[in-house]
């Protein structure tokens, strides 16, 4: 092996021979079925912080499974993200000077298609960067000819139940866009603004109402204002009308107690139904009554194109909309607007006022509530059986309080917007004839046979696309080869477990359940488990603005400092937000961010993910755990040096294990049954803590150790020596496949320089069998005794430390109130005292006897005595201790100056004055140490 660990020289190379060689493939055979599904990734994604830690767990889950010889299936693939995806391409042409309009759809499309296949599919290659050991030879994309098919059989047949309907509905409208986008797809946001009081007059001259609002420009589409019918200034005037300002028409009055809260404002709400989602569940709620079913278009008046400009009259016979504003851009509209008001005297005043702005993720475009003609998916009957699955233990929820969030979206669900205005996406299969009839089928052809049309008959098809969530939402069987009912499909569903955020357990998990359960007759997973957000190491959302996001290939392959403003203003940020994570990355490491690599990532995630909980991202920890790679690294160089052409005690040769052979064996058993529980439960934390602690303190620092005094000692027999060897590789060799599902590339690397000399059958770790615990290999008696003489170590090597003798010294060791189990121990351990502790001789004391003055450290109860005459000059001590004090009590005094200075205890936040107190406790208590110390010497 290398001296050195190098994560570069060897992560490349294995997951080449993995994908080559097939092994992510699931299994023709296997004790049972294991499948997780990926959350696809957008075609146009990069890898983030996020995508690193959820894919670090679902591959842990799939390579742990696999290992445990199920078959075991990591469905791969990728999104087409619609409005992501045409984005992309659409800037690529503008740049070109031509627009997606000049291309025409087709060739559009075409473009596309191209983009994905060159450019295209970036974060599947990073995803191989992390390991994943996804099915590549069987990856899906939704847009391919397969999960198409599934998306309109599934259209179709939804169709046919009177599951999906075309309707007028309010959506979120992008005004840049042209297109509807989900909720998922607006991000709100506090903003400044302000809030208009107006004047609506009552139209018998008897005074106004004093609305107030924050978009004058939609009282152009009002059609009612609200009170509550229990509010005394107004319950007399409901059922009259008023003049709506601006336009000539009149409104009403109406009473509405859900919407209108009388404490709030003035107590009076302007209803505009086709521009606010509240008001439009107000207006559904009244447009039956006669006073708003008598208005133009029952009270229903858009007042905006689709460029969220003020529209003209052409589609209505009303004249709706005043001259004066037509044309005009929503904003320049409200400008005039307010100014028109002030002039007739209706503006009572103007408050500055804070709002949530809703912007487009894509376009950062204010959004609008939009009266639209779209698809529609009647979700009721869908929702009830996917909330029972939930309540009767089908699906469990992980952690289990998630499934309140579960409950509260689908039991308040409304109708699904399916369709929206682009170009890139699953094409609506219906089509029109020139009389306005619809025909839904899943080809033209389909459709011309079904309803006997001739070839000639004119059929357009609609120019919608549906919504990438539907899609996305037949995902676990789709992926599988559905609707064919091929083995895959038999094999793997319903799927094991999904691995996902909670922002998106209505947008995806949800509509999984419901499309699931509707055409599978089956859930579509058994297990819901819910991770946390990767927030930085101060527990702040790691965003662009902020300047502290993390490029997790950064961090597998190092980062220096010089470069780092250059790459980062590529086109991903803006210089100075560059600058801003130059400086974050400079204050940890100064030097830049060395080369991690993925495993030490890996184990990081591993060690953050503690149940549901946000985890805080620390570069300090990927470094603490690449030295815990390094450590795994150096321990099997050293177990190497000392088997490699040795007799290892394989087959049948005799062996004599030492008591320290068998503790580790113990350890080890412990130590499987804890990991396996721990992923089990999907505690990662648990399973890399324990993975780490037996790894680093167990075999490294102690059993490696002990193993030292019968291999280089003449006088230990040659079964015993092979006893040991025998250990060390075969504990090594276990304790690779037990870390093997978090660190697959350096277990595969030194796992392949130890199988031989074991009964390792196979060409790779990823198919061994993943380690059981041997509960008849649990030897408690010597798991006490190892616990006895660490301790009767660790005693020695801590005086050694506080009386500043060096750790090499041999000293002698006298023992008072030893027990004839704690002589029978010293008896069968010298070796490992005299050559760990560096005893020089060790005399039982007769009961009673305290012995002289000395250092003193407990085993139990007994006392491990080392007299301090003769091992220490004891002047120079006392001089060494004195200074030492002299420090701590200037320490002390100094952090009490400040904690009595009440203008820093009152005015230092809270978290910096404990930060003092703390610090005050450990000075005080290493003071009273170091002064026990120097009492102990003086008296000697």
């Amino acid at each position: 092996m290398d001296k050195t660990y190098d994560p570069h020289a060897i992560e490349q190379h294995w997951y080449q021979t993995w994908e080559e060689r097939g092994y992510f493939a699931p299994k023709d055979e296997g004790d049972g079925a294991y499948c997780i599904m990926i959350p696809p990734p957008n075609v146009t994604g990069r890898l983030h912080m996020g995508h690193a830690f959820q894919d670090t767990i679902m591959d842990a889950l799939t390579r742990f499974h696999r290992m445990k010889g199920e078959r075991t299936l990591w469905q791969a693939g990728s999104d087409h993200a619609g409005i992501a995806t045409q984005m992309v391409v659409e800037r690529l042409i503008n740049a070109e000077g031509e627009t997606r309009h000049d291309y025409g759809r087709e060739k559009f499309i075409d473009r596309i298609w191209d983009w994905k296949e060159h450019s295209g599919n970036t974060i599947t290659r990073q995803l191989r960067r992390m390991g994943s050991s996804l099915d590549w030879e069987h990856e899906r994309f939704t847009m391919d000819e397969g999960l198409s098919d599934a998306v309109k059989e599934v259209f179709v047949r939804l169709y046919e139940e009177g599951l999906i309907y075309r309707g007028k509905r309010l959506v979120n409208w992008d005004p840049v866009l042209h297109t509807a986008v989900s909720d998922l797809e607006v991000l709100s946001g506090e903003e400044n603004g302000h809030m208009w009081h107006m004047r609506y007059p009552l139209s018998n001259g008897q005074g106004h109402l004093i609305v107030a609002t924050t978009r004058p420009e939609t009282l152009l589409g009002d059609c009612a204002v609200a009170v509550n019918p229990s509010d005394e200034r107004y319950k007399h005037m409901i059922g009259e009308l008023l003049e709506l300002p601006l336009t000539g028409r009149r409104i009403p009055i109406i009473a509405d107690e859900e919407h209108v809260d009388p404490e709030f404002g003035t107590g009076c709400v302007k209803i505009t139904p086709a521009h606010d989602f509240n008001d439009y569940a107000v207006w559904q709620r009244h447009r039956d009554e006669k006073i708003i079913s008598e208005e133009p278009h029952g009270g229903l008046i858009n007042i905006f194109t689709v460029d969220a400009a003020i529209r003209d009259n052409e589609e209505d016979e009303d004249n709706l909309i005043p001259t004066a504003y037509i044309g005009m851009d929503r904003y320049v509209a409200r400008k005039q607007i307010v100014t028109d008001l002030k002039a007739q005297g209706l503006l009572e005043k103007i408050d500055d006022h804070k709002l949530m702005v809703p912007r487009g993720d894509r376009s950062d475009a204010v959004i609008e509530p939009f009266l639209t003609d779209q698809w529609y998916v009647k979700v009721a009957p869908l929702a009830k059986p996917a909330i029972e699955a939930v309540e009767n233990g089908d699906i469990k929820f992980v952690p289990d309080n998630w499934k309140n969030t579960y409950f509260e979206w689908m039991r308040n669900i409304q109708d699904w917007c399916i369709s929206r205005q682009i170009w890139w996406g699953h094409r609506i299969p219906a089509w029109y004839d020139d009389a306005g009839n619809v025909y839904v089928g899943r080809s033209e052809e389909d459709v011309r046979k079904q309803h006997n049309l001739a070839d000639d008959y004119p059929l357009r098809q609609d120019e919608d696309v549906l919504d990438t969530w539907f899609s996305s939402a037949l995902w676990p069987f789709s992926t599988l080869g559905w609707p064919e009912d091929t083995d895959r499909v038999k094999t793997f569903y319903p799927t094991s477990v999904l691995v996902t955020g909670f922002d998106i357990i209505f947008f995806w998990v949800a509509r999984m359940i419901m499309m699931g359960i509707k055409f599978m007759d089956d859930v579509p997973f058994k297990e819901v488990y819910v991770h946390g957000l990767v927030r930085d190491s101060h527990g702040d959302k790691m965003s662009k603005s902020k300047g502290n996001v993390l490029d997790p290939i950064d961090l597998i392959d190092g980062i220096e400092l010089e470069p780092l403003v250059e790459k980062r203003t590529s086109g991903m940020m803006q210089p100075q937000l560059a600058k801003k994570i130059e400086r974050v990355t400079r204050k940890d490491f100064p030097d830049g961010i060395p080369s991690f690599g993925t495993d030490a990532m890996r184990f990081t995630f591993a060690a953050l993910a503690s149940r549901g909980r946000d985890i805080k991202f620390d570069l300090g920890r990927v470094e603490g755990y690449r030295n815990f790679c390094n450590k795994l690294w150096n321990a099997t160089r050293y177990v190497l040096m000392n088997t490699e052409g040795e007799d290892t005690g394989k087959g049948s040769s005799e062996v004599e294990l030492s008591v320290a052979d068998r503790w580790i064996i113990t350890q080890l058993q412990s130590t499987i049954s804890a990991v396996t529980q721990s992923i089990d439960n999907y505690r990662f934390d648990h399973a890399a803590q324990a993975i780490y602690e037996f790894t680093w303190n167990n075999y490294c620092d102690w059993y490696l150790e002990l193993c030292k005094p019968v291999l280089t000692n003449d006088t230990s027999s040659d079964a015993a020596k092979r006893g040991t060897r025998r250990t060390l590789i075969q504990v090594l060799e276990a304790l690779l496949r037990l870390t093997h599902p978090i660190m697959p590339f350096i277990t595969e690397e030194i796992w392949q320089r130890v199988a031989p000399m074991t009964d390792a059958q196979g060409d790779t770790i990823m198919l061994q069998g993943y380690p059981v615990a041997d509960q008849s290999l649990i030897d408690k008696n010597a798991v006490a005794e190892m616990e006895w003489t660490m301790q009767f170590i660790l005693g020695i090597r801590k005086i050694k430390g506080e009386m500043n003798i060096a750790p090499g010294k041999p000293v002698p060791v006298l023992l008072a109130n030893a027990t004839e189990q704690d002589q029978t121990w010293l008896t069968s351990n010298r070796r490992y005292l005299d050559f760990l502790a560096r005893t020089e001789s060790v005399e039982v004391l007769p009961a009673g006897e305290a012995g002289p003055e000395s250092a003193t450290a407990l085993v139990g109860e007994m006392k491990v005595l080392i007299p301090l005459a003769g091992l220490i000059d004891k002047n120079a001590e006392i001089k060494r201790l004195e200074k030492e004090i002299g420090k701590l009590q200037g320490e002390v005094e100094r952090i009490g100056k400040k904690l009595s200075n009440p203008n820093f205890v009152d005015k230092a936040p809270a978290a910096v004055v404990q930060k003092e107190k703390d610090k005050m406790e450990v000075a005080r208590k290493a003071l009273e140490d170091l002064q026990a110390q120097a009492e102990k010497i003086q008296a000697i």
